[in-house]
C-alpha cells in the first residue's frame, strides 16, 4: 500500500466544503428510489450499547449509483448534553467500491444531522400535503434545526411551533431558525401545541428505551403528516395506530428493533420509504389521511451525502492527506 492516501476532513471540514442541503435531499431521494428498486447493499446496522439509552452502531452501506461504499461508526449518548458534549458523533469511511482501498475518513456529525432532516423532507414529499405551510417541532436540538431547514427547502412555510423539556433551548432555537428561515417560530410551552392542528411534526429527542410518550391520540390533526426521527420516544401506541398510515425508512431495521424491544405498541408499516419514491407503493391518497413515517435513520443516506462531500473536497481541496 506504499504511496496511498485518504483524504481526512475534521468536521469543520465537512460543514464548510459547500454542500448544500437541497443538494442532499435530491442525493437523499434517488438513494431512495435505487433502494426502492432493490440497487442497493445495506444490512441492519449492528450495535453495541454501553451505557442505559447509548449506543455505538456500526452502518454499512454501498450504493452503486452514486459510487459510493463505506461505514459510519456512530454514537448517541444523552447524558453528553449535561457534560457539554454532543449526543451524536462519529466517524464516516469511504471506500473505493473497485477496489476496496478506504479513500476518505469524515466527521459524521453534521452528515448525521443533515442526511436525517433531508430523508425527513423525502418523506414529506411523498407523504405531506403540497400546501402544507405549519410544523410542530417536538425537541430543539441539533436534529430539530436540521429537519426544520430540510422542510423548509421543499414547502412554503409560514409558521413553526417548537417544544423542547427545556425552554431555554426551545428560545433559542426559535430566535436562530426564524432570522435562518425568514418565518415565524412560536414557542410553546406544552408538547400537544406543537402537535395539534399542524400540517407536518417532528419528534426529535433522544431515543429511549423505556420512554414515557407525551403525543395522545386524538393530537394529530386529519391531513397531518408526522415523522419521528426518535422512534417511538414521543408516540404513545394509541396515537401511533391511530394513523391511516405507518411507513418507515427500512422494514428489516423496523424488525430488527422490534426484536430488542422497541415499536411494541406500532402497527405494521404499508411501505417502506424505498417502494413509495420508486413508485412500487402509493404516497397520499387523501387530504385526510393521518401519515406517519417512522424514520429509523439508514447507512445509504450517509453513504450518499458522505460522496457528495468527498468529491467537493476534492474540487476545492479541502481537507489533509493522510499515508495509508
Amino acid at each position: 500500500m506504499t504511496g496511498l492516501t485518504l483524504r481526512y476532513l475534521n468536521r469543520e471540514d465537512v460543514e464548510t466544503v459547500g454542500v448544500t442541503m437541497s443538494e442532499i435531499i435530491e442525493a437523499v431521494e434517488q438513494m431512495f428510489a435505487e433502494k426502492g428498486r432493490g440497487n442497493v447493499e445495506m444490512p441492519p446496522k449492528p450495535g453495541i450499547h454501553p451505557r442505559r439509552d447509548a449506543f455505538i452502531h456500526a452502518m454499512p452501506g454501498y450504493l452503486p449509483s452514486a459510487r459510493a461504499a463505506g461505514m459510519k461508526w456512530v454514537s448517541g449518548y444523552p447524558e453528553n448534553r449535561d457534560k457539554d458534549l454532543p449526543y451524536i458523533s462519529g466517524l464516516i469511511i469511504l471506500n473505493d467500491p473497485e477496489t476496496g482501498i478506504p479513500v476518505a475518513v469524515m466527521d459524521a456529525t453534521w452528515v448525521t444531522a443533515m442526511r436525517t432532516g433531508a430523508a425527513t423532507a423525502v418523506a414529506a414529499k411523498y407523504l405531506a400535503r403540497p400546501e402544507t405551510s405549519t410544523v410542530g417541532i417536538v425537541a430543539c436540538g441539533v436534529q430539530g434545526r436540521s429537519n426544520l431547514e430540510a422542510l423548509a427547502c421543499l414547502f412554503e412555510l409560514r409558521m413553526v411551533k417548537a417544544y423542547d423539556v427545556c425552554r431555554d433551548a426551545a428560545e433559542r432555537f426559535a430566535v436562530e431558525m426564524a432570522q435562518r428561515l425568514g418565518i415565524e417560530v412560536d414557542v410553546v410551552e406544552r408538547s400537544r401545541a406543537a402537535v395539534e392542528g399542524l400540517d407536518l411534526v417532528v419528534t426529535s429527542g433522544p431515543i429511549l428505551k423505556e420512554p414515557t410518550p407525551a403525543i395522545q391520540q386524538g393530537w394529530l390533526a386529519p391531513g397531518a403528516f408526522a415523522c419521528p426521527v426518535d422512534f417511538d420516544s414521543y408516540w404513545t401506541g394509541q396515537a401511533l395506530n391511530e394513523a391511516d398510515k405507518i411507513a418507515t425508512d427500512d422494514r428489516s431495521q423496523l424488525e430488527y428493533y422490534r426484536g430488542v424491544g422497541y415499536f411494541q405498541s406500532m402497527p405494521e408499516p404499508y411501505a417502506d420509504l424505498g417502494e413509495i419514491v420508486a413508485g412500487l407503493r402509493p404516497g397520499r391518497s387523501s387530504d385526510v389521511e393521518r401519515i406517519i413515517c417512522v424514520n429509523l435513520g439508514l447507512a445509504l443516506e450517509d453513504m450518499a451525502t458522505a460522496r457528495l462531500i468527498y468529491e467537493r473536497a476534492l474540487e476545492r481541496g479541502v481537507g489533509v492527506d493522510l499515508p495509508l
